[in-house]
């Protein structure tokens, strides 16, 4: 029997991968964070699965419903908001399973900040404007940072940067990449987006504190800061130019 780690995506329903809909489905089980994911993800559940909530327990107690539910023969379907790849604690998770000889394998699903993206129809890698896309977080409230992963550093690279974790705190790092990318800089904030309550706001460093204050974010939202969410004449990838000679031109047969 495995456990199937399983990136529940932003929030909507049909922006699970097929094979997580077919994994949930097969699972006798399911645990997963009420906080994040609602029901209509839950609906792609068997009639008979087992659904635990795991917004009021700690990793050990979500560990042991795991291991019981394996030891028992039965599949269990763990749901990660977002993608299980970044802040998902599936390495906590998935240590614990190894050392208790438990299989397991991932599902990949859309993160909130494709999705919120998407929303306002922008790509974060543009052409001579950025890059590189930097996914980071806030440490006041959590795990201290790694040793050189400062905010400032990243934000000296002109990199777009997604910060997941840190919208309690976005005045004070909105202050802080300011004096890298300047108080006019776009942002863009997107708050339990592709669900019935998704709310995106669209700002600069200048303001984007005052407008998340007024709405009152304190959780589940993801802040994109960064000049390519508002880039305007930049020139064309090298991946659409012609290799036949003069644009438009095509090759002979």
């Amino acid at each position: 029997m495995t456990v199937h780690f399983i990136g529940a995506g932003p929030g909507a329903a049909d922006l699970l991968t097929v094979r997580a809909v077919r994994l949930l489905a097969e699972s006798a089980v399911c645990l997963y964070a009420g906080t994040y994911i609602g029901t209509d993800v839950l609906e792609h559940c068997g009639p008979d699965t087992q659904l635990v909530d795991t917004q009021h327990l700690n990793l050990d107690a979500i560990t042991g419903h795991l291991v019981q539910a394996t030891r028992e023969g039965k599949d269990v379907a763990r749901l990660c908001s977002g993608d299980p790849s970044v802040y998902s604690a599936v390495a906590e998770q998935a240590r614990r399973l190894d050392a208790a000889g438990v299989p397991w394998d991932i599902t990949p699903g859309v993160p909130a900040y494709a999705a919120t993206a998407a929303l306002v129809r922008r790509e974060l890698t543009v052409p001579e404007v950025a890059q590189s896309v930097v996914l980071t977080r806030a440490h006041q409230d959590s795990t201290a940072m790694p040793s050189g992963e400062a905010l400032a550093g990243f934000a000296a690279t002109g990199a777009t940067l997604v910060l997941h974790l840190a919208i309690r705190h976005t005045r004070r790092i909105a202050g802080e990449l300011a004096a890298a990318y300047g108080s006019d800089c776009p942002v863009v904030v997107g708050s339990r987006v592709t669900q019935p309550d998704e709310l995106v706001l669209r700002g600069t460093l200048a303001d984007i504190a005052d407008q998340v204050d007024a709405a009152g974010l304190r959780q589940a939202a993801v802040i994109i800061v960064g000049w390519a969410l508002e880039a305007e004449g930049f020139t064309d990838s090298h991946l659409y130019r012609s290799r036949y000679g003069d644009p438009g031109s095509a090759p002979r047969v």
